[in-house]
């Protein structure tokens, strides 16, 4: 029986890319927003979750720190994507005919020197995929779409430019989340731990709870704050290592870290991908 892997956006979404690389097996479902593709592993409509974490251009998926710990899934991969945006419209249309674009507000800044030089005006669309479709199915000749190949493939759209965004590292880390945890040693470029923590409400609590990683010397590549329950004084961390749960100096660093705090919840140990290079 084919397994299913869930994802946020419309057939031909950049999260379906990374679905189809990651996992070419499994069949995309595709989800309305970020708490359905949770509810759709949780209820067992799907088997995994591709859910985006960040951008290298603008940075973290809103809110998204936020439920990774309330969704109760597990980290068990990561994925890198390449985000090269594509113009894309009906079979037949030039460049010179466009009136406008279509695409997510995200995307149509990344490409403004394109758009500029051929004075072409952006419209701000829920989702680029599905302006690529709905272009599709109402047979449009002056709108444009900017999305991903893929949604061209999928729409039989034409693409009259590829990779025209203006900067050349765009790319997008995804995370791949299961409703049971792995903490099997696996892949052949090191292990990545990621973990929420809230520190005790002591003077350098943080400093001195970070003071484990270093004296042991594990690697920390990400390290974030946000607020929960409203409070100004209740602040929780996000926090990505290098290393298993099992590694002496991982052992250690998490020992010294749970003294200063008042919650640790480990959120999934997974291969590091090696195009984190």
């Amino acid at each position: 029986m084919t397994q299913r892997i869930a994802f946020q956006g419309e057939l031909g979404a950049y999260s379906h890319e990374a679905c189809r690389d990651a996992r070419p097996d499994m069949e995309p479902v595709p989800c309305q927003t970020f708490e359905d593709v949770i509810t759709a592993v949780k209820s067992g409509k799907a088997d995994l979750a591709m859910l985006p974490v960040e951008n290298t251009t603008y940075g973290r998926v809103a809110d998204i720190h936020r439920m990774l710990p309330e969704s109760g899934l597990r980290i068990i991969d990561e994925a890198f994507v390449r985000v090269h945006i594509s113009l894309m419209a009906m079979p037949g249309v030039q460049i010179e005919d466009l009136e406008l674009v279509r695409a997510h507000p995200v995307l149509i800044p990344q490409a403004e020197s394109f758009l500029s030089r051929y004075g072409i005006k952006g419209e701000s669309a829920p989702d680029s995929a599905g302006a690529a479709a709905e272009i599709a199915a109402n047979q449009e000749m002056k709108i444009g779409a900017l999305a991903s190949d893929l949604a061209a493939e999928i729409n039989g759209l034409h693409i009259l430019a590829r990779h025209i965004e203006d900067h050349a590292h765009n790319t997008t880390r995804f995370l791949i989340m299961s409703p049971e945890a792995d903490t099997s040693r696996r892949g052949s470029h090191g292990m990545m731990t990621t973990f929420v923590f809230q520190v005790r409400n002591l003077p350098s609590a943080l400093y001195k709870a970070m003071g484990g990683f270093a004296t042991n010397g594990v690697n920390m590549t990400k390290l974030e704050s946000y607020m929960v329950g409203g409070s100004f004084t209740a602040t929780q961390f996000y926090a990505d290592i290098e290393g298993h749960p099992d590694d002496l100096g991982v052992q250690r660093a998490m020992e010294e870290l749970d003294y200063f705090t008042d919650m640790v919840e480990i959120l999934g140990t997974y291969p590091r991908d090696p195009r984190r290079d």
